[in-house]
């Protein structure tokens, strides 16, 4: 049995965009956005803004192509329709093997992170990383063996993560007017004085990881109940429920605790913030909050991990097609497509923990696996942005032309940013690993 069931509504997959988002980055890439804008909340307010308007325009175009492309794995698909099968798989290698699997691997981590900080344990030491794994396993477990679960907890999550979000958007906001705070962040000389496009680029490329992963959702593709319908309707009602949320996040917090006491706080700034408008216990509290908030968003990448593989062996690509388009009759779920997910991820976890908590175990080919396999999607976003200008006739000038060369541009930031923040030596090293995954990738593809 080789298709997979149609069982997720628009509920779950505006779920799936809001909670693969929001949950990690709001928390984990506030702290480095201060960082790397020297505490200059208006500079990154305004990365903020401009990633948002990136996520929005990007998601509009990816909705239109969801209108008219349905078949096992909505990006793959664009890609296939736009440029071709060639396009396409190469698309789902990289998804499968780096993009996706690095991804959860990071917020593995993340969750690990907070647990340990909430436990007042190192967060970098082994004690972090086995929780990090143990982590990986379990919501590896619920996504292949009760996909059903896997999709409650999805809906659950969501909803837990978006209270505390919520809470000090309202309340810290206030707080900060009634404190000075806000005006004090707004008009006071940053904690360092950074120059303004160093930091809004480098603000930018963190940001984008908190903006991140919303295209997964288009995995569910096949298993959603009406997708040409609720697909669309899920990537733009997610997009402007996670922009509008981080925005008005961003304002709170700052008003709560100000940067200068965030950038000195590293991964406790959060439970500062709330601890100063709520008490201590409510510090405690939202903490735990927070670290189930992650796991939400764990579990929606690890949701589309599971499926990538599968999505190039649906399509008798890559290696073993015949292996991992399996579907297991009980669980209705690509089994084999998920063991070799939780594997790419384990590795992408090892990798993570020598390049950037170990000591740089890796020399030159040392990277930030948060950051830039997301800003090179971006870049194979734009020929099918442009294919799609070309091929789409049919359909009116604003949706044809204006929304993907918007698309286009927000796209060429993304890869500026890159290269301004880290620096082309570290680009190009990060490039060449690329290239060659890509081409063992494709001694896999089938003519």
């Amino acid at each position: 049995m080789n298709q997979l069931e149609k069982r997720y509504g628009l509920i779950t997959a505006i779920c799936m965009v809001v909670g693969i988002v929001i949950g990690s980055g709001v928390f984990f890439k506030a702290e480095t956005v201060l960082l790397r804008t020297g505490g200059n909340m208006p500079l990154g307010i305004l990365a903020w803004i401009l990633v948002g308007a990136i996520m929005v325009v990007s998601s509009y175009v990816f909705a239109t192509m969801a209108n008219r492309y349905e078949k096992v794995n909505g990006l793959v698909d664009y890609a296939e329709a736009t440029l071709g099968k060639r396009y396409a798989y190469n698309m789902g290698w990289f998804m499968a093997t780096i993009y996706t699997p690095a991804l959860v691997a990071v917020l593995a981590w993340v969750c690990a992170r907070y647990t340990c900080s909430l436990l007042g344990w190192d967060v970098t030491g082994g004690a972090c990383m086995t929780i990090a794994a143990m982590y990986m396993c379990l919501d590896f477990a619920m996504n292949a063996l009760s996909p059903k679960l896997s999709g409650k907890f999805q809906v659950s999550t969501t909803v837990i993560k978006m209270i505390p979000l919520i809470l000090m958007a309202i309340i810290g906001t206030i707080f900060g007017l009634a404190n000075g705070n806000l005006v004090q962040e707004f008009t006071h000389t940053p904690v360092t004085n950074i120059p303004f496009m160093e930091g809004l680029t480098g603000a930018v490329v963190s940001v984008a990881f908190a903006c991140e992963g919303w295209i997964l959702a288009t995995s569910i593709n096949a298993e959603l109940k009406d997708a040409k319908r609720n697909l669309p309707l899920a990537l733009m009602i997610g997009a402007t429920i996670v922009v509008s949320t981080y925005i008005l996040y961003y304002i709170g917090i700052s008003g709560a605790a100000g940067s200068s006491v965030l950038l000195g706080s590293g991964e406790n700034g959060v439970r500062i913030a709330f601890s100063n408008i709520f008490g201590q216990t409510a510090g405690t509290l939202v903490f735990v909050l927070i670290v189930i908030s992650c796991l939400g968003t764990l579990n929606g990448l690890m949701l589309a991990n599971c499926r990538a593989m599968y999505a190039l062996a649906a399509r008798n690509d890559g290696p073993l097609p015949e292996l991992f388009k399996q579907v297991d009759g009980y669980t209705k779920m690509p089994t084999n497509s998920s063991i070799i997910g939780l594997a790419l991820a384990a590795f992408w976890l090892f990798y993570f923990y020598g390049a950037n908590l170990g000591g740089g175990w890796f020399g030159n080919f040392c990277f930030d696996s948060s950051e830039l396999p997301i800003i090179t999607v971006y870049g194979m976003y734009i020929p099918m942005f442009i294919q799609f200008m070309r091929i789409s006739k049919d359909l009116k000038p604003f949706t044809r032309y204006v929304m993907p060369c918007l698309a286009i541009v927000g796209s060429l930031v993304m890869v500026y940013a890159a290269f301004t923040a880290y620096g082309v030596n570290t680009v190009i090293h990060y490039l060449i690993i690329y290239v060659v995954v890509m081409i063992i990738g494709n001694l896999f593809y089938r003519k």
